[in-house]
């Protein structure tokens, strides 16, 4: 990604009932006050900047069990 660019990171959780879906940085949180995740549980990461770099996981939780997905970003 180019630095001060808008990135999204799609995770495409379904299920009955619904799992709960969750966000997260390894090493790292996500970066305050410049992410939001919509209903189609997709990560945006607005005014990306080299720190932003790394890897987001996305874990999708309900009562059948827990699965992960991995994306790598570089800036």
């Amino acid at each position: 990604a180019v630095a001060g660019s808008t990135v999204e990171l799609g995770c495409g959780a379904q299920g009955d009932p619904a799992p709960r879906v969750q966000w997260h940085k390894e090493r790292g949180d996500l970066p305050w006050g410049r992410h939001e995740v919509d209903q189609e549980h997709t990560l945006r990461l607005y005014a990306v900047m080299p720190v932003d770099a790394g890897t987001y996981v996305c874990t999708a939780q309900s009562q059948l069990g827990t699965a992960a997905a991995t994306a790598r970003l570089h800036v």
